[in-house]
């Protein structure tokens, strides 16, 4: 079996790590996290030129989807670049609510997504409380247990401190519009949380694959008695393990992308951020004390590791419910 992408699936991902490469990403994401959204708006909508957030969205509501393989593809790039604010839950907005079918809210709102002139964060059942970037973003849309989906009063509480500073969660304001209920909303929003989980595997996969090449070059330019460290056993050591990590993610994210299952993207998150954080403690424990100061750009990625590891699914949760898929097979 080919487990590889196709050829244009990979010139996808070259062409949005090209408009990246020349985007200045860390000046975005120290701007994003100083409350500048301008820059972050404007690389924002330079993503959805190339049709990355059309890939969430059926044919009917002005995308061409839903296409998770690709959209992973994507969202790897997003993290191997560091992109900041909620593009996962822009992407999981819009399968929310291409979910309702017809219905006023996914014709109200999915042309903008698609098209980048709006962006969404959310909050879902058996989900963190707290919507990431809701100061930032167009829309906050909530999904209570009780299967009602509302749109949520622009801004919420104040955000919260987190070990990144350009994730800024925060309580979504109470009430708002309601937008539709029923068992439907209760259904769209399970889909939604499976993307929500898988794309910020796709993340983690990314945020690694930078942790692991910045370190490398690091350890070929530091020299320690005359020799560049990268030529102490026990460096390469560490940098091979980190690597293996990172590979045995990447082909349970791309499974877990054609299945959708909620086991496999349980088990792509579960891999994925485990290997992405500790790609992050290898960076810094090779970097050594220059590691830790905020004006390397090695620190963005760093702070990143840890955060997109717990969001959409600790390790815990993804352990329970690798777990729970596991059962009918074994009896």
């Amino acid at each position: 079996m080919r487990f590889l992408p196709t050829d244009e699936q990979s010139d996808f991902a070259r062409t949005l790590r090209a408009l990246l490469g020349t985007a200045e990403v860390p000046a975005v994401v120290r701007a994003w996290a100083g409350g500048g959204h301008g820059p972050g708006r404007a690389l924002w909508s330079k993503l959805a030129d190339t049709g990355l957030f059309a890939l969430a969205v059926p044919e009917a509501y002005d995308g061409v989807g839903p296409l998770p393989l690709e959209l992973s593809l994507g969202f790897v790039e997003l993290g191997r670049a560091g992109v900041p604010g909620p593009v996962v839950e822009t992407a999981a907005a819009a399968v929310l609510l291409s979910g309702l079918g017809d219905e006023g809210p996914a014709k109200r709102f999915l042309p903008g997504l698609v098209a980048g002139e709006a962006s969404a964060t959310l909050t879902l059942p058996g989900g963190s409380p707290y919507a990431l970037d809701a100061d930032a973003a167009t829309y906050c849309f909530t999904v209570s247990r009780a299967g009602e989906l509302r749109l949520a009063p622009d801004g919420g509480g104040p955000p919260l401190a987190s070990t990144d500073p350009a994730r800024r969660p925060a309580v979504p304001a109470a009430g708002g519009e309601l937008l539709a209920a029923g068992p439907r909303v209760a259904e769209a929003a399970e889909a939604a949380g499976r993307w929500a989980r898988l794309l910020t595997a796709a993340q983690c996969l990314g945020v690694g694959e930078t942790l692991l090449a910045r370190t490398v070059e690091y350890a070929k330019q530091r020299t320690q008695f005359g020799t560049p460290i990268g030529s102490f056993q026990a460096v390469k050591h560490r940098l091979a393990d980190t690597l293996l990590g990172l590979e045995f993610a990447r082909p349970l994210v791309w499974a877990a992308a054609l299945s959708l299952s909620g086991g496999d993207v349980a088990a792509a998150k579960l891999t994925a951020g485990e290997a992405a954080y500790a790609a992050a403690r290898s960076a810094l424990q090779l970097h050594g004390a220059v590691g830790y100061t905020e004006e390397l750009d090695l620190s963005l990625w760093l702070r990143k590791a840890r955060p997109l590891r717990d969001a959409w699914g600790s390790p815990s949760a993804c352990r329970a419910e690798v777990l729970q898929a596991r059962e009918p097979r074994e009896r």
